[in-house]
């Protein structure tokens, strides 16, 4: 969330505890006042209903219009080697994360093999939290869709990006700037709808952040 709607929300907050309160308070007679707690316990439920119908995990990533953090990490592929996001640099990528313990990831699995058989654009995983030898093995028998996979065993690159859980995903721009960030399973469809028109600039937004 930007500052901006922070500034925004702790104003309505105020207006609807507080503000409006007194000032039903002030216009009803005496003996009636009685039904100013009435109003703010409604207004409460109010709101407490409106939060039930958010998505747990679905925050608005901060990232989103700003670099993306820089990490230098050993690849899953050749332990030999290293994975860095500034060899991008130049061209838009997608960051997923992932781990082999996370069923929602064996869901998109296939789903990314077939993104990464358009070529469109390169795919860095990141394996969060994982045991490199059976990352190793997970893509030897499902495939490897990316272009590099970053280990990540100690979960700092994760926490630069603020993932709350796998998978996640960013898209990032050629200039190394986040412009989008995707929590949940990539399907076909999010594909289609959500990840490829930012890659062709037909979609701009500025929040940047969807969930499953």
């Amino acid at each position: 969330m930007s500052d901006q709607h922070s500034v925004w929300l702790y104003v309505l907050l105020a207006l609807f505890f507080v503000v409006l309160p007194i000032a039903i308070a002030i216009v009803l007679p005496r003996h009636r006042r009685f039904i100013v707690p009435v109003i703010i316990f409604g207004l409460l439920c109010v709101v407490l209903a409106a939060g039930l119908n958010l998505k747990p995990g679905c925050i608005p990533s901060p990232l989103v219009g700003k670099p993306a953090p820089e990490f230098s990490l050993p690849k899953v592929e050749d332990a030999t080697q290293m994975v860095s996001n500034k060899d991008f640099l130049g061209r838009k990528y997608l960051i997923n994360v992932w781990g082999t313990w996370c069923v929602a990831c064996r869901q998109e699995h296939e789903a990314l093999l077939a993104i990464a058989r358009e070529g469109v654009v390169p795919i860095i995983g990141i394996d969060w939290r994982d045991d490199m030898s059976m990352a190793q093995r997970w893509l030897g028998q499902l495939g490897n869709p990316y272009t590099a996979t970053a280990f990540d065993q100690a979960g700092k690159v994760a926490i630069d990006y603020g993932v709350y859980g796998a998978p996640e995903s960013f898209l990032v721009d050629e200039k190394g700037v986040v412009i989008y960030k995707y929590v949940g399973v990539i399907t076909e469809e999010v594909w289609k709808d959500a990840l490829l028109p930012r890659i062709n600039g037909t979609i701009k937004d500025k929040e940047g952040t969807t969930c499953s």
